[in-house]
């Protein structure tokens, strides 16, 4: 709104501000989420490095702040190489697909209350659709690059994000019964309770709290971190589906990878741990802004997914197959079952 009065008040007609408001806005956030990107890369890097009791990166910058940035401008002057045998076309479209979807999934994202761009009815099928899409991403570059290290690294991809999609899918259908919504504000708001202690009224607190480590499990897979990294897995596929990329090209296949991870860090906040809302309904912690809860969750989510990348050891992929499968999707199913009938008998008494 604050766009679309600037632009009337240069003359613009409402239609005109009002599009034009809308792509600065686009614009604003997608900057603010690059450089929380660029941050949270650092973080990572320091997290996994006070781990393994080493300083990480500390010269550009003060306190190696600027490292990031420093990579970005590597990457960007380095020369994109192509294989001789790829299929040029879609070698270069690959790592443009995943990075796109990686950043239309946040378009149905609730920063704050009305801090989103489509407030829309089923934000959660949104979610669905591209997170289904950005395996495509992903089997172009391994089929694409005319290696077979890439190409067997896709054909794992593939399996493993479907595989724990389905679990994420039960999961995500046991919070919606629970809130009665498929937007992600009204989930949000149905974790909203009068009294001080907030937290207690969110979906961790209830009889979801079983669907919270599936949904964190599942969401390392499907993002492809570690210890489920197998596409990725150096003893076996050099560097998987990416290991004939550089330069830009791998920029945007890696910006797409913590782009998703911060998403789920995100859906974990909304899902279960009441999204924009502070924990304790006490000043001054309810006078801090929403959209500063929710990066403090992000951040803290994003803690745990780095802590552990470096502590777990990585699994076989047919013991990420039969987690997947015979753990995850019969307790998320039996679970579905559990929270519908908690919703009609208990919460609304059988009516």
């Amino acid at each position: 709104m604050i766009f679309t009065h600037y632009f009337q008040t240069l003359g613009m007609s409402f239609p005109w501000a009002w599009a034009l408001s809308q792509i600065a806005s686009m614009l604003v956030f997608l900057v603010c989420l690059l450089v929380m990107v660029a941050f949270i890369l650092l973080y990572d890097r320091k997290i996994f490095a006070a781990v393994q009791m080493r300083r990480g990166p500390n010269v550009v910058g003060i306190f190696g702040l600027l490292q990031s940035f420093a990579d970005l401008g590597k990457y960007l002057i380095k020369e994109v190489i192509i294989p001789a045998g790829a299929n040029k076309v879609i070698f270069l479209l690959a790592p443009l697909v995943s990075a796109t979807l990686a950043f239309a999934a946040w378009a149905v994202i609730p920063m704050d209350q009305g801090w989103v761009f489509a407030d829309i009815n089923v934000g959660i099928l949104y979610l669905f659709a591209v997170s289904s899409l950005g395996v495509y991403g992903i089997i172009m570059a391994g089929w694409a690059s005319n290696s077979k290290y890439a190409f067997l690294s896709a054909c794992r991809a593939a399996a493993q994000m479907v595989s724990y999609e389905v679990s994420i899918g039960f999961v995500l259908v046991t919070v919606l019964l629970f809130a009665g919504s498929l937007n992600l504000s009204d989930i949000v708001r149905a974790q909203t309770a009068p009294g001080v202690l907030a937290f207690l009224h969110w979906n961790w607190c209830s009889i979801l709290f079983p669907m919270l480590p599936i949904f964190f499990v599942s969401a390392i897979a499907e993002t492809n971190r570690p210890p489920f990294d197998l596409v990725e897995a150096e003893s076996e596929l050099v560097a998987g589906y990416f290991v004939e990329y550089s330069s830009t090209p791998f920029l945007l296949f890696y910006l797409a990878e913590f782009l998703n991870i911060c998403l789920m860090s995100a859906m974990l906040a909304i899902l279960f741990f009441g999204g924009w809302q502070s924990p304790l309904d006490l000043w001054p912690l309810n006078a801090i802004p929403g959209v500063i809860w929710l990066v403090i969750k992000i951040w803290f989510f994003f803690f745990l997914f780095a802590m552990v990348r470096a502590f777990v050891p990585r699994y076989r992929y047919d013991q990420l197959m039969r987690l997947g499968w015979k753990v995850f999707l019969p307790t998320t199913l039996v679970w579905v079952l559990v929270t519908a009938a908690w919703v009609v008998y208990v919460r609304h008494g059988g009516a």
